[in-house]
């Protein structure tokens, strides 16, 4: 496995992974290329050097950060979210192998990664098109997280 310096800002001076994903299971290319992976958390999977959780349950071995964000609705501190949403964007554009991940996989994790879209510089308006057909073709399953989405910077 090959490292580089960190370059997160208020962070300690660190090393990241630079080895890729394992296996390709929920990988999803942002639209300027950083690859992250979206999946339910109690599945079995290879190591991420960040996870953002979005439900209660079992936490990974690696770091991570937990949004509350109840099944089938939208974070309850919008701040917080996009906070950690930014974070996670960061970190994947640092070239870390970063996950979304809640409880069955799809709305919640699927409404983070059209969000990391956004962020990443797709229009709110194509987000969840692009996350149905790129990662689970469920993704974003209610209408107040599609509108959520429209709030996303």
């Amino acid at each position: 496995m090959s490292t580089r310096p960190s370059a997160r800002p208020g962070l300690p001076e660190s090393t990241i992974a630079t080895e890729p994903w394992l296996d390709d299971n929920g990988l999803v290319g942002l639209p300027t290329g950083p690859r992250v992976r979206g999946r339910r958390m109690g599945d079995t999977a290879s190591a991420a050097d960040f996870a953002l959780l979005l439900a209660d349950g079992p936490v990974p071995a690696w770091p991570h950060r937990r949004i509350r964000w109840p099944d089938f609705w939208i974070p309850v501190d919008r701040a917080d979210a996009l906070d950690a949403l930014h974070e996670a964007h960061r970190r994947a554009h640092a070239g870390e192998r970063v996950e979304v991940a809640c409880r069955g996989g799809v709305g919640r994790t699927g409404t983070a990664l059209a969000a990391l879209a956004v962020l990443d510089g797709l229009p709110a308006r194509q987000a969840v098109s692009w996350v149905r057909s790129t990662y689970h073709h469920r993704a974003v399953e209610t209408p107040w997280q599609r509108w959520w989405l429209r709030a996303v910077r």
